[in-house]
């Protein structure tokens, strides 16, 4: 994929945070408690700061000459498993959810570490 479709799927993601967190705290403030609410506010913070690595990502690749596809898709799939477990998890109650909240944690775990080692492996780092 090409470092302008990186940046839709992050200007999606993106306006995604800022929906979700418009409708949980104008439409669902008066159905679901604090902690409910409190579960969806983590799960927008943690969206957005890996939406912004995923704006950023294309452009540092291309700056430093490696291949980012598997990252990139390392933190969408980190985004949907994390943070949308956490709001089916308060929008639901189910807490089979929780579950997987672990699991996309974990690929984004991964998913920086594969990033500190591609950019550590560059012998060539100039004007970063």
């Amino acid at each position: 994929m090409n470092k302008f479709t990186w940046v839709q799927i992050a200007a999606l993601s993106g306006f995604l945070c800022v929906a979700i967190g418009a409708f949980a705290a104008h439409g669902l403030k008066h159905i679901l408690d604090a902690y409910a609410l409190g579960i969806i506010d983590t799960g927008i913070k943690y969206q957005m700061f890996h939406t912004l690595v995923l704006l950023i990502l294309p452009f540092l690749a291309e700056k430093l000459e490696f291949s980012f596809n598997f990252i990139g898709w390392a933190f969408v799939t980190g985004i949907l498993l994390f943070s949308g477990s956490l709001y089916a998890l308060a929008m639901t109650g189910i807490k089979g959810f929780a579950f997987l909240t672990p699991i996309g944690g974990t690929i984004w775990l991964f998913a920086w570490i594969t990033l500190a080692v591609k950019v550590g492996t560059k012998k060539k780092i100039t004007n970063v």
